[in-house]
């Protein structure tokens, strides 16, 4: 397992996915932080918008709108990239178990999707601190990346069903409209009351502490480890059943 994740990475250093992936991580906590600073400068002086919003309007925009997307197209590029150039039947030659293989690519989808997920909320600091937004503190600064992290390990469980479309269908594009479908239910779904039966809204909100009190809790968490947990088993079964060609 080590040695295929030590794999795994070697292959990431040619590519230029993971500065790709950077780049699209830092879309929504400049969006938020810029858009805020710009429009306080220039449209109301006297509002005040401490760090505290920043963060959770950063964090809402990574988990519901861009992170969604972003995250599948590097699942897609993770899992797919052997299918694209014709190498996994040979690589399935040398003893390797198609199982560890594909555990050990969900591991380092795990941590590159934690990398991002600290940048997002790194770079939110950092322009927050040069745009001088006030009531920053430790206790905020810990429950910010708290919040974080947690949003970004459900996307991380999330995962799973974009996994087994890639792997059935080995081709980006189904994913990418995959992902397009999940980002508009989730924008339809923000501002209903139905959202904690969606398991990516009900994701954001299990991490920031604000489900709605209209359904028990234990429904979103059941919505959350049902399509987790079908996607990897129906994802393990046919990886390991498939043939290659």
């Amino acid at each position: 397992m080590v040695d295929l994740l030590y794999t795994e990475i070697l292959k990431l250093k040619r590519s230029k996915m993971f500065l790709l992936s950077m780049i699209g991580a830092a879309v929504a906590p400049f969006l938020v932080v810029v858009s805020t600073y710009i429009h306080i400068k220039t449209k109301d002086p006297t509002l005040f918008v401490p760090f505290e919003e920043l963060f959770f309007d950063s964090n809402l925009y990574t988990v519901l709108l861009v992170g969604v997307p972003l995250y599948g197209v590097v699942t897609a590029y993770l899992f797919n990239r052997e299918y694209a150039e014709d190498t996994l039947k040979n690589l399935l030659t040398i003893p390797v178990s198609r199982t560890s293989l594909m555990l050990s690519k969900m591991l380092l989808l795990f941590l590159w999707i934690m990398l991002l997920t600290i940048l997002a909320w790194g770079l939110t600091l950092l322009l927050g601190i040069l745009g001088q937004f006030e009531g920053l503190s430790t206790l905020l600064l810990v429950e910010s990346l708290r919040k974080f992290i947690i949003a970004g390990a459900f996307l991380f469980i999330l995962s799973t069903p974009i996994i087994l479309i890639t792997i059935v269908l080995k081709n980006f594009v189904p994913t990418i409209v995959l992902t397009i479908v999940i980002t508009l239910i989730n924008v339809m779904s923000s501002n209903s009351e139905y959202k904690g039966l969606v398991p990516w809204t009900a994701a954001f909100d299990i991490a920031n502490d604000t489900l709605l009190p209209v359904y028990p809790p234990e429904y979103s968490y059941i919505a959350i480890g049902a399509t987790s947990i079908v996607g990897f088993i129906a994802t393990l079964v046919y990886f390991r059943k498939a043939d290659i060609h």
